[in-house]
């Protein structure tokens, strides 16, 4: 969601992520900062997050480097529980 308040992670909606987005959706802004979003919750460099497929689309798959499926979601999972109810 581009032109949120602040950037975050707002929770899961099925199997997906929901992201809030402080930049616009214009110049692949909102693209950077979803990455640096990722990278910095995830405590990994920003050349290790990639948008795999998606780029102009609001859903986005995106490819992690350096990290098991497992330590992502124990990453987020964290994230989340910091973050307290909505």
């Amino acid at each position: 969601m581009p032109r949120a308040s602040r950037s975050a992670i707002a929770g899961l909606h099925g199997e997906r992520l929901r992201v809030t987005l402080a930049a616009p959706p214009v110049g692949g802004a909102a693209n950077a900062e979803l990455v640096a979003l990722l990278a910095r919750q995830l405590g990994r460099p920003r050349r290790d997050v990639e948008i795999a497929r998606g780029e102009s689309s609001r859903q986005k798959t995106v490819a992690l480097r350096g990290l098991t499926v497992a330590q992502v979601r124990a990453a987020l999972q964290a994230s989340l529980s910091r973050r307290g109810p909505a």
